[in-house]
């Protein structure tokens, strides 16, 4: 394949004073297909991580930032994003964002200074925004210098996943928040906030170009108080909710996502559930049983279909991911490094 790329040195266990969770692999093959996933590792550890899995060969390798480069991520591999081949990964607990070459994994650039982002979102070649849970503002950068060129602010809100619908992005106010947040991009402002179940953190548009918010509800025992779990569909045209199912008391949801062809929304509750777009309520059994493993991240692969789940474990292990068929059938299964929260398919 074009971009397949080796770097065969050596095969070895790193120490436990390194703190890395699975075999490190010096042997990169980085296909033109396949799925990256951001490894959390554990706070405060700094053994964040990134894998690669080829699907076409059931091949999965581990550590593939440090192999390429001989330097840890950081601190808690939060998500991914793509562009240009220039592949984005942020880590959120140290404040920065990574940036390597796709296919080499070759270190390219940083961007520092960031309170604790989350999430990144392309607007074009050379605007870009960032999410930060406790900045109260989404900063926005060029992506190709890697030059941070100014702020919005979102007044006290705190920012989560981004989607976007024509000029206007939406973005979940998720710790302590209940509103959807609409950002125009063409001014780069803040222009309304949408109520919606309290704790709005997954977001996916569906073909139909509704915007579907997964609210968790918050914590027992919060300050805030705490209101069943929730999946809302929103009309992006009039910023107005459509319709909201409520989760059963003691629902623990999270990882909405939704299927290539756009008319099937997928979701973690301990299990995985499924549902189409056109239902006028919740599934009353799961799709795939997690039968005792702790399901702890959801993705689907935008071509084929395909459903990814990731078991922690114990959250201090290396982690399992399953791969599934879209027919719920399991296809495969590997080992990746601690807490895998985050699928980007290429």
């Amino acid at each position: 394949m074009r971009n397949l790329i080796m770097f065969i040195l050596i095969v070895f266990i790193i120490n436990s004073c390194n703190n890395e969770p699975v075999e490190t692999v010096y042997a990169i093959p980085v296909a033109d297909k396949g799925v990256f996933i951001a490894c959390e590792g554990n706070f405060l550890y700094g053994n964040g991580s990134l894998s690669f899995y080829n699907p076409e060969k059931k091949q999965v390798v581990n550590n593939i930032f440090y192999a390429r480069n001989n330097s840890p991520l950081g601190d808690v591999v939060q998500s991914l994003a793509l562009h240009q081949n220039q592949l984005f990964i942020v880590v959120n607990n140290s404040g920065k964002i990574v940036v390597a070459d796709a296919s080499s994994l070759e270190f390219k650039g940083v961007i520092t200074g960031l309170t604790s982002p989350r999430y990144i979102h392309f607007i074009d070649d050379t605007k870009a925004y960032i999410s930060d849970l406790y900045a109260n503002h989404l900063t926005i950068f060029n992506p190709q210098n890697l030059e941070v060129t100014g702020l919005i602010p979102i007044k006290g809100q705190t920012a989560e996943q981004m989607v976007q619908v024509g000029r206007y992005l939406f973005v979940s106010h998720w710790s302590y928040g209940q509103n959807l947040l609409v950002i125009d991009t063409a001014i780069d402002s803040l222009v309304a906030k949408i109520k919606v179940p309290f704790q709005p953190r997954d977001l996916a548009v569906d073909k139909n170009d509704k915007v579907w918010v997964l609210s968790d509800g918050g914590l027992e025992g919060s300050v805030t108080g705490k209101e069943l779990a929730a999946i809302s569909r929103v009309d992006p045209e009039t910023f107005t909710i459509e319709q909201i199912y409520r989760l059963e008391e003691g629902a623990l949801p999270s990882s909405l996502k939704i299927n290539n062809s756009g008319d099937t929304i997928y979701f973690l509750n301990r299990d995985v559930f499924k549902m189409a777009i056109n239902s006028r309520k919740l599934p009353e059994s799961s799709f795939i049983k997690s039968k005792g493993n702790l399901f702890y991240s959801l993705a689907v692969d935008p071509l084929l279909g395909e459903i990814y789940v990731s078991d922690a474990v114990d959250y201090t292990q290396s982690a399992l991911v399953y791969r599934f068929a879209d027919t719920g059938t399991l296809i495969d299964s590997f080992k990746v490094g601690i807490n895998p929260s985050f699928f980007l398919f290429r």
